[in-house]
């Protein structure tokens, strides 16, 4: 199965276990459920913010969405509670819709920060809607290569190699690579195990993110999990 049949089915597992139909989750994130039946086939990948949205409202972490469990592999090291060794290798990767990808980086299950390597192919956007996302927490950001634009509510700034970030993603914002070559970056994404998480943001806009800290908060909790496809209609 590939890397977006896998996620797509423990979205769909997810959804069943919670009991909603491809329409009751079309209906809160205010997208069609013809979209939602083609990420949960496979058919079809997510944007960052459509994904964020699933995870969200199934309270699914990244984690539960790659598959993770504790001590994943041998070329994981981990001789004691201060270290966690990851090959490159083995990043557990998430690709999204329109050529955005996450690596997940080495993290303890006590740390403070949920680490991403991220990739912004040229013409990539974190929402293709173009529908500013807010969650709790705050993020910190390094620009490897290339430039990436940063919308943060009214203002506009252009992040290039050596710039770095930090911002309360409280505040409706949105990632897009509008240059010619990929954009890579380092992103820290911190409040997932603050006290009462998972907790939300309501945005005035349909299908915006809720809760980075319901994404995130929890680790290695789901198997892949496979099932039959379902019509749209269900």
């Amino acid at each position: 199965m590939s890397d977006a049949g896998a996620i797509g089915a423990r979205l769909r597992q997810r959804r069943k276990d919670r009991g909603l139909s491809l329409r009751n989750v079309a209906q809160e994130l205010g997208v069609s459920a013809s979209l939602i039946s083609q990420v949960e086939t496979g058919k079809t990948q997510p944007s960052v913010a459509t994904l964020y949205a699933l995870a969200t409202l199934l309270s699914v972490s990244v984690d539960d969405l790659l598959g993770l469990r504790p001590a994943s592999g041998p070329s994981v090291a981990q001789p004691n509670a201060s270290l966690a060794l990851q090959r490159s290798h083995d990043n557990p990767v998430i690709e999204m819709e329109n050529g955005v990808r996450w690596e997940r980086l080495a993290m303890g299950s006590d740390g403070p920060a949920d680490p991403l390597l991220v990739t912004y192919q040229p013409g990539a956007s974190s929402s293709l809607e173009g529908r500013l996302m807010r969650h709790l927490g705050v993020e910190y950001a390094y620009i490897i290569s290339g430039e990436i634009s940063f919308q943060l509510e009214f203002d506009d700034h252009q992040l290039r190699a050596g710039d770095s970030i930090y911002f309360d993603s409280s505040r409706p914002h949105m990632f897009s690579n509008r240059g010619a070559v990929p954009a890579v970056g380092v992103w820290f994404v911190v409040g997932r195990r603050e006290a009462g998480a998972p907790g939300s943001v309501n945005s005035e806009e349909h299908g915006a993110v809720r809760s980075a800290v319901g994404v995130l908060r929890r680790l290695d909790s789901l198997e892949p999990t496979g099932g039959e496809e379902e019509s749209a209609g269900v």
